[in-house]
């Protein structure tokens, strides 16, 4: 089996809660990552947004608390999801969130 884990900590930038037609419980945010890593012996600054979809029973009482602004770890795995117009993006299906603020 391969692996397919990521862990990223930013602040969120939005966030919508919503039920799907089958009653399952969904909240979409956009994390905003910014930091600094040493590639090839330099330090570049690193950049990213990435929607993260949480979804099910057990996150319903966290939901509630991911508000624009408020920093969060978020443990999950990476998909490909297709836009209504066609585009790809990778998005983060989260298995663990933990505040930061």
């Amino acid at each position: 089996m391969a692996t397919n884990h990521l862990v990223l900590s930013g602040t969120i930038t939005r966030s919508r809660s919503f039920k799907s037609p089958a009653g399952i419980a969904h909240c979409v945010i956009m994390l905003e990552h910014k930091s600094q890593c040493f590639e090839a012996e330099m330090l570049r600054n690193v950049y990213c947004q990435i929607q993260v979809i949480l979804s099910g029973e057990r996150f319903e009482s966290v939901t509630d608390k991911l508000k624009i602004g408020v920093d969060i770890e978020v443990q999950g795995f990476i998909a490909l999801q297709q836009s209504r117009n066609g585009q790809n993006r990778l998005v983060i299906h989260a298995e663990n969130v933990e505040l930061k603020t």
